[in-house]
C-alpha cells in the first residue's frame, strides 16, 4: 500500500478523536453526560463487536500463535522494563503504578479501527485474537500492581476501603466488560456454537456503533494539563509505549513466522496509545491519576504520527 492509503485509513480515526476532544471542551454536551455514554459503550456497544469477532475467529490459524505471543511478549518485556526503571526514578508507589500502566496498556478503541482501515475486514479476526490475549494479560498484571503499590481508595458505593482479597481480584477482572466479552467469545468459539442469525445481526449492529463512539470517547477523555507538569517522565513512558512496544511486538511475531498481515496487526497493536481505561483504573485503585491522564493524552496525540510512520517504515501496509 502507498503512504496515501495509510493516511486515508488512519486520518479519519484521529479526526473522530479530535471531534470528541472538541465536543468535550466546547461544552456541546454537559460534562455529566460523558460518563454514562462511556459506560454504555463499554458494557453494551463494545461487546457487540468483540463477541462475534472472537466467536468466529480462526484460533487455529497459522498466524494465531505468532500474533498472540508477539503482543503478550511485548507486554511482558514492557512490564519488566517498568520494574527495572522504578529504582532509578525513585517513584512513589502510586506514581509507579501509572508509569507501569502507561508502558503496557493499549487503547483497543484506536487499534481495532486502524487495523480494519489498513488491512480490511479480514483483519477483524486477528485483531480479536490479539485483544483476547492482551486484555487478560494487561488487566491482571495492572490490577496486581495497583493492589500492591496503589493507595487504598474508598468504594464509591459503600464509602469503605475494599479488602483486596483474591476473591476481590477475580471479581474485578470478571466484571471488566471487555474481559468478559473476550471470555464469552472464546467460549462460543471453543464450543463451536453455530451461527444464531438474529443474535449475530443484533450484535453486529451494536458493533458498528462501537467504533465511532469509542473514538469520540477517547478524544473526550484527553487531558493535557499534567503533560507540562512532568514532561520528562510522561515523555519517557509515552515514547516507550508508542515506539518500542510496537517494534517488540512485530519482532516476536516476525521471528515466529507470522504472515505480513499478522506482523502489521501486531505492530499496530503495540503502537496504539495507552488505554483511557487506565486512567479510570488509576483513579479507582489509588494510582497517580493525573500522571495517567497525561500519558494517555500524549500517547494518543503522538500515535497519530507514529502509527502510520511505523507501518510505512516496516512496509506492512
Amino acid at each position: 500500500m502507498t503512504s496515501a492509503t495509510i493516511l486515508n485509513g488512519i486520518v479519519p480515526i484521529f479526526l473522530l478523536i479530535s471531534l470528541g476532544y472538541g465536543l468535550k471542551k466546547s461544552g456541546f454536551l454537559p460534562l455529566p453526560v460523558w460518563p454514562p455514554i462511556e459506560t454504555f459503550a463499554l458494557y453494551v456497544l463494545y461487546p457487540g463487536f468483540l463477541i462475534p469477532a472472537i466467536w468466529h475467529a480462526n484460533l487455529s490459524g497459522f498466524s494465531t500463535g505468532p500474533i498472540t505471543i508477539g503482543v503478550v511478549g511485548s507486554v511482558i518485556i514492557g512490564a519488566a522494563f517498568g520494574f527495572v526503571l522504578r529504582p532509578f526514578l525513585k517513584m512513589s508507589g502510586p506514581t509507579f503504578t501509572s508509569v507501569f500502566q502507561g508502558l503496557i496498556r493499549f487503547n483497543s478503541f484506536v487499534f481495532i479501527p486502524v487495523a480494519a482501515s489498513i488491512f480490511g475486514p479480514d483483519a477483524n479476526s486477528l485483531s480479536a485474537v490479539a485483544i483476547s490475549a492482551l486484555i487478560p494479560a494487561s488487566n491482571m498484571v495492572s490490577i496486581l500492581v495497583l493492589a500492591r503499590w496503589g493507595e487504598p481508595a474508598k468504594d464509591e458505593k459503600t464509602g469503605e476501603i475494599p479488602d483486596r482479597t483474591p476473591l476481590w481480584f477475580v471479581r474485578t477482572l470478571l466484571t471488566n466488560p471487555i474481559f468478559a466479552s473476550c471470555l464469552i467469545g472464546l467460549a462460543l468459539n471453543f464450543l463451536h456454537v453455530p451461527n444464531i442469525t438474529f443474535a449475530e445481526k443484533a450484535l453486529n449492529m451494536l458493533g458498528e456503533a462501537a467504533i465511532p463512539t469509542g473514538l469520540i470517547l477517547a478524544g473526550a477523555g484527553l487531558s493535557f494539563g499534567y503533560v507540562w507538569r512532568r514532561p520528562v517522565l510522561v515523555g519517557l513512558v509515552s515514547l516507550f509505549k508508542i515506539l518500542v512496544m510496537p517494534v517488540l511486538a512485530w519482532t516476536i511475531c516476525y521471528a515466529l513466522g507470522g504472515d505480513p498481515m499478522a506482523q502489521g496487526i501486531a505492530l499496530a497493536c503495540g503502537a496504539a496509545p495507552c488505554a483511557a481505561a487506565a486512567y479510570v483504573q488509576a483513579r479507582h485503585m489509588g494510582g497517580d491519576a493525573p500522571l495517567m491522564a497525561g500519558i494517555v493524552a500524549l500517547t494518543t496525540t503522538l500515535s497519530a504520527v507514529t502509527m502510520p510512520l511505523l507501518l510505512w517504515l516496516f512496509h506492512l501496509a
